[in-house]
């Protein structure tokens, strides 16, 4: 589509945010007064392989996560692939469409760019609660339905290709890493640049927890100007949102180990200020018992060079409102925007989001430039063409992890059949840390 050209859309909206609206409030519907009729729910996936072997101990089949429309829980299937077939990233296109793999039976059937991961364990984001309900961009655009949500992988080098030379991997190296979608799931064909070797005294389940979010907080201080070296502002001090969390989690570790003071915290109950202190804030605040932005003027009356906000409406323009000049504010998610504890999003839920919608905030360019102030965003899904960029973060990473001044998140885990239970811990939004799914 070129500059100039306009989307088209429906009643002002974007079809296929009308195609999700009607989904999930049919998905709602069935699952409140006819749950005997939500098998009717799932489309069928052609790749899927229902067979049911007798020696199931030793079925080699890839087994994964797929959804196959925007809807609730019930869309989390979990399935055996025929023979040969595995999941892939959408950045691999060039070979195939996402999300599943033409058949790979041999070495010599693998890109010369990629290996086969067996993978062990992957993480579970708010991201993929966002795409099951048919609300994230990149995952409609890129990948459509059916689709295997999931970003981070952990597990051992099955296969690469025969013709590969350069052996940057062996069978059976221990890794880490990203795919672009792909992850739930265990054998996944990935590129060799989105995976770093596991670093020592990291276990799988905790290096299944670090590349999304660290690679969202390494960028977001990327933009902030502090990463790889930025200016030398005499103003040093940020604010976190939901410090307690995954990204924010890796943003108060990263902060500490850029210089920057003080490091303010902002967690949502009382329960998480002990896990924000430990992780190196300076000043936690806990806005389910305090005023959020009258302390956040006590400890910096005169605004914060960055804020870091991935709630939405709900902070966004008071986070602006506290930059100092020169301050920017860096945008990579909106939470508050999306109903909390909830599966399936009835009627009412898509009115109140509309009505939030409304009341985002409008940021002038002639007021940017007149508070000396800026807003930034991202969504590292849409980084398909910039393999360089990801690979030179996930380096510095890995070098922070190697010396011990880079701690993996807290992990909480489950297993593939209990993915739905996962998705309802990280809607809550009570999880601390991160929430990883053992294959």
């Amino acid at each position: 589509m070129s500059l100039n050209q306009q989307k088209f859309t429906l009643f002002g909206q974007d079809p296929e945010i009308l195609k999700a609206v009607f989904a999930n409030v049919v998905s709602w519907i069935v699952t409140n007064f006819f749950p005997t009729y939500l098998p009717k729910l799932l489309p069928p996936c052609p790749q899927e392989d229902k067979r049911i072997l007798s020696n199931a101990g030793t079925d080699e089949r890839t087994k994964c996560i797929s959804i196959g429309r925007a809807g609730g829980a019930e869309q989390l299937r979990l399935i055996r692939l025929k023979e040969g077939i595995m999941t892939l990233g959408y950045n691999l296109r060039h070979f195939c469409k996402a999300p599943f793999t033409t058949k790979i039976l041999n070495d010599e059937d693998i890109p010369l760019d990629c290996v086969v991961l067996k993978n062990e364990c992957f993480s579970v984001n708010y991201a993929d609660c966002t795409i099951r309900w048919g609300l994230y961009e990149s995952a409609l655009r890129f990948v459509g339905w059916p689709i295997v949500p999931g970003f981070d992988v952990a597990g051992k080098i099955e296969s690469i290709p025969t013709t590969d030379e350069k052996n940057e991997f062996e069978v059976g190296d221990e890794v880490f890493g990203c795919t672009l979608f792909g992850a739930y799931s265990n054998r996944i064909l990935v590129p060799k640049i989105q995976l770093r070797k596991i670093p020592k005294g990291i276990s799988v389940e905790q290096a299944a927890a670090i590349p999304a979010v660290s690679l969202t907080a390494l960028y977001a201080l990327c933009l902030a100007g502090y990463f790889p070296s930025g200016f030398n502002y005499s103003n040093k001090s940020i604010l976190i949102h939901s410090a307690a969390g995954g990204v924010g989690s890796m943003l108060v570790q990263m902060s500490k180990i850029l210089g920057l003071h003080p490091i303010v915290g902002v967690v949502g109950s009382s329960s998480k200020v002990e896990t924000a202190k430990a992780l190196g804030c300076d000043v936690v605040i806990d806005k389910s018992v305090e005023d959020l932005w009258a302390k956040a003027e006590e400890v910096a009356p005169g605004g914060y060079k960055t804020i870091m906000d991935a709630n939405g409406v709900s902070t966004l323009q008071q986070s602006y409102d506290h930059l100092a000049a020169t301050g920017r504010l860096v945008v990579f998610g909106f939470h508050s925007n999306l109903p909390m504890g909830k599966d399936s999003l009835n009627p009412l839920e898509w009115l109140k989001m509309a009505k939030k919608m409304d009341k985002m905030p409008a940021f002038d360019p002639m007021n940017l430039t007149v508070d000396n102030k800026s807003v930034l965003g991202f969504n590292l899904s849409f980084f398909a063409d910039e393999r360089e960029v990801v690979g030179d973060l996930f380096d510095q990473i890995c070098t922070w992890l190697e010396e011990g001044r880079l701690r993996p998140p807290n992990v909480a885990t489950f297993d593939m059949e209990d993915i739905a239970d996962a998705h309802a811990l990280i809607q809550s939004g009570s999880s601390v840390g991160k929430i990883v799914i053992k294959c």
